[in-house]
């Protein structure tokens, strides 16, 4: 039995090592920040947005779309009016779990905690 060479695919692109595949599915300026809220639970949309410093609607709505196509996070649309939409994440994101919290214990090693300036009471942390 000789080296066989092994591609891993999701969504139809095709990557040499695991690893590719998944920072390509976690690039994204807001996408580990997203996923770090929703480690809390659903959230609706503006809450995700007033959680998020920084982030604007064209973003967050590009990113959450691209994480519900990876499987990463659901949306659930309620047929209420005014529009209801949660998100939440999936298994496979809840398996992120372990992966996330010690890339936040890694990064609290390197950098130093600053202060984000009053902006009608920001959250604490995004992670």
């Amino acid at each position: 039995m000789g080296n066989q060479q092994v591609m891993y695919q999701i969504n139809g692109k095709q990557f040499q090592c695991p690893i590719e595949l998944s920072v390509s599915i976690l690039a994204g300026r807001w996408k580990t920040t997203i996923i770090c809220q929703l480690l809390k639970g659903k959230k609706r949309y503006g809450e995700l947005k007033k959680g998020i410093i920084g982030v604007n609607h064209k973003m967050l709505a590009e990113q959450l779309r691209e994480l519900e196509e990876a499987g990463i996070v659901r949306r659930h649309v309620y047929p209420v009016v005014p529009p209801k939409v949660e998100y939440e994440l999936t298994e496979r994101g809840e398996a992120l779990r372990p992966a996330i919290e010690y890339l936040i214990a890694w990064g609290e090693q390197f950098g130093t905690p600053v202060p984000v300036a009053d902006e009608d009471d920001p959250p604490a942390r995004s992670c």
